[in-house]
């Protein structure tokens, strides 16, 4: 590749075998083997000021033998009683650390990071994307220690060749790079300089040269797991499965080998999760489903190669988690909810068991990248009682999950050219489940060009998805949330019973310029056909639309007498339906700074124009809103401190008052002492819509579509905690009380929901027509005052409050063998309180007597390295 005249030259630094003893991994640099080697050093600042000199120096030496590479780091401080040894879990990257990015595949897209911070933690992450993706769930094997002298502070790292991938050649040429971390000055330095402009990270690595006489490591590691747990809730009388208590006892395995020097195979059987966090609390008043991010690490390790996200703007937008394999969907809540009678009650599983997972991932010295998933998930049976007798009813099928993902590099990584497939088979002998799809499928090719070393790019994808199964639950598909073919003004749109499959696509081409310079943009398009369903093993809001969007940033990464750096972004958008009809239009501005006190400033707002909502209505007409506008400020404090706070206020409102709100959230921790890590982030948000969906009322072949006016208040806080006893061993503590009561009044039936005037749109029920029945609980409507109910409508209020938390002691006994100790707590309830208060909220989860469930689980792990 030619040399970018803008980029530094490249630094080599040149290894050597072992002579004899290897080094004892003690962090004092004291062993003889050392000496083999010179340092390395000449770290040149990353940021803030790139280009100049460190505060502080920084050298390394660099050994291996035929099992391990060993790296020895020197940092020196002329304050050493200053250095900043804050303790976390694995992965906490807090305080003063040092890092070694090594390049072995030599493709100068993908890296293994390698971090040791100055307290003796260690974290890691694999590289992918030319740096754009870092990947903290990749937890390799190795071994380091620190120590600290009147100099500053060393480092000593052992990594297995094990762990890394590289091919099976006599000599060995890979890419390094070494960054520091000097934490009080917030000062990063690399040993190869990279401009922070720079349009990418790893093509722009030096080199590391000396290897020879190396052979790829097969990794073969097994980890059975053995996992006690015991439940407590409240008893229900007269419910035979609400006893108050239960216990169960599981093992599993999961495992690691080596297939070949660069493809991993990665399985599971029968896993367990019962230390992950729970997902936060929400409240779900939209016609769309919520995305909920992947937390499993069996699912979560490695999902850089899997990804294939429909669109990917620089600008994020409402798209940007639409994908073709969203690893959720994998074991997931039982989809069918049997009916209940009198007097019958059910004992249902919560989520559906992984009877066991395959995933094989790599790279080939050609440049392939290579993703395989295979997964079983079990038939899932809820228990019917009625007095004694006891059914089983079926509620989740047996179904397979494939998902394959291959990706090619051309003229070293600057081309690449890829294709993804997924497909779900479920096995639907019952009838009872023939809403599900017997079979859905999913594919797509994708690519993306890099020019002028990687300032400007282009990129693209084409997907398609087929779903099959019977004409109930195609037509489930056609009239369910994403799509509402059954919109009476979607011409375009048609629904037919007798269908028992559907297809459509979906794509993207965007072009921009990354990195180098101050300006930055981009500019695309993206589509979703009207028959795209892609939900069985991926994820997708909502299909026909087509959405534009462009992209401006000017950045100044130069600190001045003001600023450390800062920088403005320009967005624009528009959507349409697939009739053509443009369903919205808007713009954002938004800056963020940083002050030379380490302060941090960020401000914004987005303006739309009238807008139509296809979804709103579920299944309705379209409905059209009046413009709206909200405005943003976000400020915090230095993060180098004990105790930093940040805080973001907003306000939103709508054109003609149909819309108004506003709210705060903030962000409180506090590191009384390196060990222990405390945080708080409150929220809080008011609002008032005047157009919210209530229901939809069938009278003869009349179809009223109700809505009203709703005051919501939501408040919450998440609390976490983290104290490391050691770098092995940690608890940690997340809980979150959230609390959300909505009111609904001034009911209106929707009557022209595209005229012009706002105003004409609906017609509010007036005190004449509509009354409370307190006994039903619901409103019933007259509108011709006959004295007889029209229609009912169900009393829409609700007050939901929720708490859940996650107290994990994890000790990593072994390197890649662990004990967990978890204590889960949740708690729902709807009080139906007359007014919001959250103070109340909170009285009522700390009461002793309150309807919690409580799950204890003992889980342990013992990694074997074969």
């Amino acid at each position: 590749m030619a040399q970018d005249k803008k980029q530094p030259e490249k630094k080599i630094y040149t290894t050597a075998r072992i002579e004899g003893t290897p080094p004892t991994i003690d962090g004092t640099i004291q062993d003889s083997a050392w000496e083999q080697v010179a340092w390395g050093g000449d770290f040149v600042q990353w940021q803030p000021n790139s280009g100049e000199a460190p505060e502080e120096p920084t050298t390394f030496k660099i050994l291996y033998d035929d099992k391990n590479l060993y790296i020895a780091f020197k940092c020196y401080d002329k304050d050493p009683e200053k250095i900043v040894r804050r303790m976390s879990r694995r992965d906490g990257f807090e305080g003063d650390w040092v890092e070694i990015n090594i390049d072995s595949y030599f493709d100068h897209l993908t890296a293994f990071s390698f971090t040791l911070s100055a307290s003796g933690v260690i974290g890691d992450e694999a590289v992918t994307n030319n740096g754009n993706n870092w990947d903290s769930s990749w937890d390799p094997i190795w071994f380091a220690k620190t120590s600290i002298d009147q100099d500053g502070w060393t480092g000593e790292a052992r990594i297995p060749l094990s762990q890394l991938r590289f091919g099976n050649k006599e000599h060995h040429v890979w890419g390094l790079q070494m960054t520091r971390r000097f934490f009080r000055k917030e000062e990063r330095s690399t040993w190869q300089h990279v401009p922070n402009d720079a349009p990418g990270w790893v093509h722009l690595f030096g080199e590391l040269h000396g290897i020879s006489g190396i052979k790829p490591q097969k990794q073969l590691e097994i980890a059975p797991y053995t996992l006690a747990k015991m439940e407590r809730f409240e008893r229900e009388d007269g419910n035979p499965f609400a006893t108050g208590k239960d216990e169960s006892l599981a093992v599993g395995v999961d495992g690691k080998i080596g297939i070949t020097s660069n493809l991993t195979l990665d399985f599971t059987i029968n896993p367990d999760f019962g230390q992950v966090e729970a997902d936060p609390s929400q409240v779900n008043l939209s016609a769309f489903e919520i995305f909920f991010n992947e937390r499993r690490p069996f699912f979560v390790e490695g999902r850089n190669i899997l990804n294939y996200n429909l669109t990917r703007s620089a600008w994020g937008g409402s798209f940007s988690r639409d994908r073709l394999f969203h690893s959720r969907r994998i074991g997931r809540s039982p989809q069918y909810y049997p009916e209940l009678e009198d007097n019958e009650f059910i004992d249902r599983p919560q989520s559906t068991s992984i009877l066991g997972a395959l995933k094989l991932t790599g790279k080939t010295k050609k440049g392939l990248s290579i993703g395989i998933v295979e997964t079983v998930t079990d038939e899932e049976m809820a228990t019917i009682d009625l007095e004694g007798d006891r059914r089983k009813v079926i509620v989740e099928p047996l179904t397979n999950y494939f998902v394959s993902r291959v990706q090619q590099d051309f003229n070293e990584g600057n081309t690449q050219v890829g294709a993804m497939f997924t497909a779900t088979n479920r096995n639907l002998d019952d009838a009872s489940l023939e809403f599900l799809h017997k079979s859905a499928y999913s594919g797509g090719i994708d690519f993306l060009h890099n020019w002028k070393e990687r300032t400007y790019y282009v990129a693209g994808n084409f997907s398609m998805s087929r779903v099959q199964g019977t004409a109930q639950a195609i037509l489930d598909t056609q009239t369910n949330s994403e799509r509402f073919f059954q919109r009476p003004d979607a011409d375009h749109l048609e629904v037919d019973s007798t269908r028992t499959s559907l297809s459509g696509t979906g794509g993207m081409l965007k072009v921009g310029k990354g990195g180098n310079g101050k300006i930055q943009f981009e500019t695309g398009a993206t589509w979703r056909s009207p028959g795209l369903a892609l939900n069985d093993a991926g994820f997708s809001r909502s299909s026909d639309l087509i959405n534009q969007w462009a992209w401006m940033s000017y950045r100044i990464l130069k600190p001045t007498n003001t600023f450390r750096r800062w920088r403005i972004n320009f967005n624009q958008f528009s959507d349409w339906n697939f009739s053509g009809t443009s369903t919205r239009v808007g713009g954002n501005i938004n800056t963020h700074a940083q002050f030379k006190n380490y302060w941090s400033l960020s401000t914004g707002s987005t303006v739309r124009s009238a807008r139509v909502s296809t979804a709103d209505l579920r299944g309705g007409p379209a409905i059209k809103y009046p413009g709206n506008a909200n405005y943003w400020i976000w400020i915090g404090s230095d993060e180098r401190k004990k105790l930093t706070v940040n805080a973001n206020p907003w306000i939103f409102w709508g054109n003609q008052g149909f819309l108004r709100g506003h709210g705060v959230s903030m962000g409180i921790n506090f590191q009384p002492i390196n060990a222990l890590r405390i945080s708080l982030e409150p929220f809080y948000e008011k609002s008032k819509d005047r157009q919210q969906y209530v229901t939809t009322a069938e009278i003869g072949d009349n179809i009223k579509y109700i809505t009203a006016k709703i005051e919501q208040n939501t408040a919450s806080v998440s609390i976490r905690m983290n104290y490391s006893i050691r770098p092995n061993l940690s608890i940690q503590y997340y809980g979150q009380p959230f609390v959300s009561k909505g009111t609904y009044s001034e009911f209106k039936e929707i009557a022209d929901p595209l005229n012009d005037r706002y105003e004409n749109r609906f017609t509010t029920f007036s005190e004449d027509e509509i009354s409370y029945d307190a006994t039903a609980d619901e409103y019933a409507i007259d509108q011709n005052q006959d004295g007889t109910a029209d229609f009912t409508v169900e009393n829409p209020d609700f007050d939901f409050l929720q708490f859940r938390s996650n107290l994990v002691m994890r000790w990593e006994y072994k390197p890649g063998s662990t004990l967990f100790l978890v204590w889960n707590k949740e708690l729902t309830d709807d009080p139906q309180t007359d007014r919001f208060s959250f103070s109340e909220s909170i009285r009522n989860f700390l009461d002793p007597d309150s309807k919690a469930h409580n799950i204890l689980l003992l889980k342990f792990t013992y990694r074997f390295v074969l």
